[in-house]
C-alpha cells in the first residue's frame, strides 16, 4: 500500500532556495536569500496583526458591548502570508449569517488585506424557551426519512436584518419525494417554528468513467485511508467495503471498481490542493467526507456529511468520473472555508462553479491518459441522449444557452447555470481568450476588453483558492472579485493581477470601491510568458509554444518578438513576430536532422517600451523522464542543464513533524552526473544534512533526522537532460 504521511509544504511560506540558474518549470529563476526569521516566529507576528485588527474592530464591522470575533482558524500561504477567519459571537453565542470575517497578515506583522460580511447590531436575550430535544425534533420533521442530525447547537441566525436565537442542526436523509436532502436547518429556540432551512445537497452534472490502473491509498483489508482523515468508500449503508489488493475488477458497473475511481479521483484533489497550493486537503485539515457508491440513481450529489454516487441515464456507467468525484469535494472546500456556504442563489452558483473549477484543477493535475485534461463537464457521460457535455466552462452558453456574463444572472438563475460567470472568468484568466495549442477560444462580454492573456492552469487555481479563503457568509460575484484581486497582488504580484482584473471586466463583473489597484504604473510596459515554458523534438522534427503577453501599464503596445541562444540546427519563428501587448503568437521551434541530442536554454525577447525575456528548455532527441522510484510517496520531474540546480518539492521545502527516515531517489539521464543534496533549515540558512555525489546519474540518500523544514537539492554536475526525484520523509 502507498500511504502519505507528510504534508508538503509547498511554496506556504516560500522559503526559496539561492540556487543559481534554475530552469524555468523545474524551480524558481528567483534566487533570494531565505529570510532569517523561523516561520513560526512569522506565524506569531501574522497572528497579533490580525487579532489586533479584529479586537479593534474590522472595517464593515459594528461591535456592540456584547460582541466579539473568536479565531476559528488560521491558514498559511505563499510568501509567509496567514489567512486567518474569526466568526462573530453575541454573549458567547456563535452568530451565522453576518459579521464573520478574515484577515490576511503577512509574517512581518502587516495587515495585507481584510474582508467582512455585513451584520447589523444586535441585542436579543440568548435565554432558550425552546429545549435541544425539541428543536432537533422539529429539524427532523422536516425530511420523511431521517439519516442522522447533528447535535443543535445555540446560535444567534442574522434573518432580514435582525438576529434571531435559534438552534442549529444539519439533518440528512430523504424528502417526500425520495429526493436526497441535506437541510442546514434553524429552529427559532423561542417559538419552536423552522426560521430557515437551506439545502446542502449539490447534485452533479458528471461523467461515469473509469480511471483504468490507478494506484490508491487503502487499509490492507479495507477501502479507508487513514492517512486522509479516515476517508472511506463503500455502499449505501455508510461501511467501507473489504477485501484487499487489487480493488475492483474494472467493469462500468461493479461498485468497489466505483470506489477505485472515487478514491483515486478524490486523493488527487487532495495532493493537488496540498502541493500546488500548500493547502492542507479537502477540509483544510488533512481530512475529507466519506463517499458512498451504488445510488440507485442518475444522481450524485455532496450533503455535508458524505459524497454519494449513482448511475448514468442507461445505467451503463457509475458516475464516478475525476471531474465529477471532484465536482462533489469541491462542493465540501467551499462548506469548509470561511464563511461556509450560503442560501442566496447567487451563491449557489457560485458553490456549483467552485466545483467545476476543482474538477478541472483536478484532471489536469491528474492528467490521467484516460480522462485528457478539460474545461468542459461531463463530456463523456451522455447526461441527455446528445454525446454532449453538460456545461462549457469555456463559453457556458454553448449548454442551454446558460449567462456568460455577469449581468445576464437574474435572481432566479438555476444555480447550475448560474455557475456561468466565474466558470468563464475562471477559464479566461486560467487560458485567456485565444489561447491556441488547440484549446478553444472564449468570447468576452460586450463592454469587456479586446482580449485576456491567461495565467496557467495552476496559477490560476491558487488565485481562486486563496479568495476562497477570504470569502464570508456574504459571498457573491462582486467579493470573489476584491478577494481574487487581493490574492494575486498579494501572491504574485502586478501582473497576474492585472491579468485576474481582466479576466473578471471580460465577463462583466464591475469595479468595486476599495478593491486593490493592483499595484499598477501608468508607465507603458507588458509582461512576457510562456505556454508550455520547455518543450522536446527529435532530429527533424518540430515543437510549439504560445508567447502570451499582456499590458501592466499604460496603453497596450506593439512587442516586437525574437530568439537567441539557439544550438546550430535549431531555428526558431513566430507567428505573427510582433503583437499588440494582451495578445499572443505561436512560437515554432524546428529541430534540423543531425542536430545533437541535449538540453538546450533558447531566449525569448519581446521588444517595445522596454525588453523583456523568458527561457525556453528545449529538450532534443531522448526526454522521457528516467523511471526507479515509483516507490516514493511523492515524485517530481524536471530538466536541468548543465550546472543548474533545482529545489524540490516544487522550488520550495516540506515539513516533518517527527523525527524519523528521509530517503530521496534520483534518477538522472544516462551518461550524465548528477548530485542530491538533503537541506535542513537551520533557523537563517540551509545546511546539507545528507549528500550523494557518486559519479553517474543515479543518486540515493536515507537520513535519519529530527523534526524539521527539508528540501532536495539536485545539481547537474555535467551533462544535461530530465530526471526524476521520488521522496519520503516521517
Amino acid at each position: 500500500m502507498h500511504r502519505t504521511r507528510w504534508t508538503a509544504a509547498a511554496a506556504a511560506l516560500a522559503l526559496t532556495a539561492s540556487l543559481a540558474g534554475a530552469v524555468a518549470g523545474t524551480a524558481s529563476a528567483a534566487s533570494p536569500t531565505p529570510r532569517p526569521a523561523p516561520p513560526e516566529q512569522g506565524r506569531s507576528l501574522a497572528l497579533a496583526a490580525a487579532d489586533q485588527a479584529a479586537s479593534s474592530g474590522l472595517d464593515g464591522l459594528r461591535h456592540g458591548p456584547d460582541e466579539k470575533l473568536v479565531r476559528t482558524s488560521v491558514t498559511p500561504w505563499a510568501g509567509g502570508l496567514y489567512y486567518t477567519a474569526y466568526q462573530r459571537t453575541y454573549r458567547g453565542v456563535p452568530v451565522h449569517g453576518g459579521g464573520d470575517a478574515v484577515v490576511l497578515a503577512d509574517s512581518a506583522g502587516t495587515v495585507r488585506d481584510l474582508a467582512a460580511a455585513p451584520s447589523p447590531a444586535l441585542s436579543l436575550s440568548t435565554r432558550a424557551e425552546v429545549t435541544a430535544a425539541a428543536a432537533e425534533a422539529t429539524a427532523r420533521g422536516q425530511l420523511a426519512t431521517v439519516e442522522e442530525a447533528t447535535a443543535p447547537e445555540l446560535t444567534v441566525l442574522v434573518k432580514d436584518g435582525k438576529g434571531v436565537l435559534a438552534w442549529h442542526t444539519l439533518v440528512t436523509g430523504r424528502t417526500a419525494q425520495r429526493a436526497p436532502s441535506g437541510l442546514d436547518t434553524y429552529v427559532d429556540a423561542t417559538t419552536g417554528k423552522v426560521v430557515q432551512a437551506t439545502e446542502k445537497v449539490r447534485h452533479a452534472d458528471g461523467r461515469g468513467y473509469h480511471n483504468g490502473n490507478v494506484t490508491i491509498d487503502t487499509a490492507a483489508s479495507s477501502m479507508t485511508d487513514t492517512s486522509r482523515g479516515s476517508f472511506r468508500c463503500g455502499g449505501q449503508n455508510g461501511s467501507a467495503y473489504t477485501g484487499s489488493s487489487p480493488w475492483g475488477n474494472g467493469t462500468a458497473n461493479d461498485l468497489v471498481t466505483a470506489c477505485v475511481d472515487i478514491m483515486y479521483a478524490a486523493q488527487r484533489e487532495s495532493d493537488m490542493l496540498k502541493q500546488w497550493f500548500g493547502y492542507n486537503g479537502i477540509n483544510g485539515q488533512g481530512g475529507m467526507v466519506p463517499a458512498r457508491a451504488g445510488l440507485g440513481e442518475v444522481n450524485a450529489y455532496y450533503d455535508g456529511t458524505k459524497t454519494t454516487y449513482g448511475r448514468n441515464r442507461n445505467g451503463t456507467m457509475q458516475l464516478t468520473g475525476i471531474d465529477v468525484v471532484a465536482h462533489e469535494y469541491g462542493h465540501e472546500i467551499f462548506d469548509r472555508t470561511p464563511g461556509s456556504a450560503g442560501s442566496s442563489n447567487e451563491n449557489g452558483g457560485l458553490n456549483e462553479s467552485t466545483g467545476d473549477i476543482f474538477g478541472a484543477l483536478t484532471e489536469h493535475f491528474a492528467n490521467n491518459p484516460n480522462d485528457t485534461p478539460d474545461y468542459t463537464v461531463g463530456e463523456k457521460l451522455n447526461f441527455l441522449g446528445d454525446n454532449k457535455p453538460i456545461r462549457y466552462m469555456y463559453n457556458p452558453s454553448l449548454a442551454n444557452n446558460d449567462p456568460n456574463c455577469y449581468n445576464q444572472l437574474t435572481s432566479g438563475t438555476e444555480v447550475h447555470a448560474a455557475a456561468g460567470p466565474q466558470n468563464h472568468w475562471f477559464y479566461l484568466l486560467a487560458e485567456g481568450s485565444n489561447p491556441g495549442g488547440g484549446k478553444p477560444a472564449s468570447p468576452i462580454c460586450a463592454g469587456g476588453p479586446s482580449s485576456v492573456t491567461g495565467i496557467g492552469i495552476q496559477k490560476a487555481g491558487k488565485v481562486f483558492m486563496g479568495a476562497l479563503l477570504m470569502k464570508t457568509s456574504s459571498w457573491n460575484h462582486l467579493a470573489a472579485r476584491k478577494a481574487t484581486l487581493s490574492t494575486a497582488k498579494n501572491t504574485y504580484g502586478s501582473a497576474e493581477c492585472l491579468a485576474v482584473k481582466a479576466a473578471w471586466d471580460a465577463i462583466r463583473v464591475p469595479a468595486q470601491s476599495g478593491e486593490t489597484d493592483c499595484g499598477g504604473t501608468s508607465t507603458p510596459d507588458f509582461s512576457l510568458a510562456l505556454d508550455p515554458a520547455s518543450g522536446s523534438a527529435q532530429p527533424g522534427a518540430s515543437v510549439t509554444a504560445t508567447v502570451k503577453t499582456s499590458t501592466v501599464g499604460g496603453n497596450p503596445q506593439t512587442v516586437q518578438l525574437s530568439a537567441s541562444g539557439q544550438p546550430g540546427g535549431v531555428t526558431v519563428s513566430f507567428s505573427p513576430s510582433s503583437v499588440t501587448s494582451g495578445n499572443a503568437a505561436t512560437m515554432t521551434v524546428s529541430v534540423a536532422a543531425g542536430t545533437p541530442n541535449g538540453t538546450y536554454p533558447i531566449t525569448v525577447t519581446g521588444t517595445g517600451s522596454a525588453t523583456h525575456s523568458v527561457t525556453y528548455t528545449l529538450a532534443v532527441g531522448g526526454t522521457t523522464p528516467p523511471t526507479g522510484c515509483e516507490n516514493a510517496e511523492y515524485t517530481y520531474r524536471g530538466t536541468l542543464a548543465a550546472g543548474q540546480r533545482a529545489a524540490q518539492p516544487d522550488g520550495s521545502y516540506y515539513w516533518s513533524a517527527t523525527s524519523g527516515t528521509h530517503t530521496g531517489c534520483l534518477r538522472g539521464p544516462a551518461g550524465t552526473d548528477f548530485d542530491l543534496y538533503l537541506q535542513k533549515w537551520t533557523g537563517s540558512a540551509w545546511a546539507d544534512v545528507a549528500v550523494s555525489g557518486s559519479e553517474g546519474e543515479n543518486e540515493d540518500i536515507t537520513y535519519n533526522g529530527s523534526a524539521g523544514y527539508y528540501r532536495y537539492v539536485i545539481h547537474a554536475y555535467s551533462g544535461s537532460g530530465s530526471y526524476t526525484l521520488g521522496l519520503s520523509a516521517p
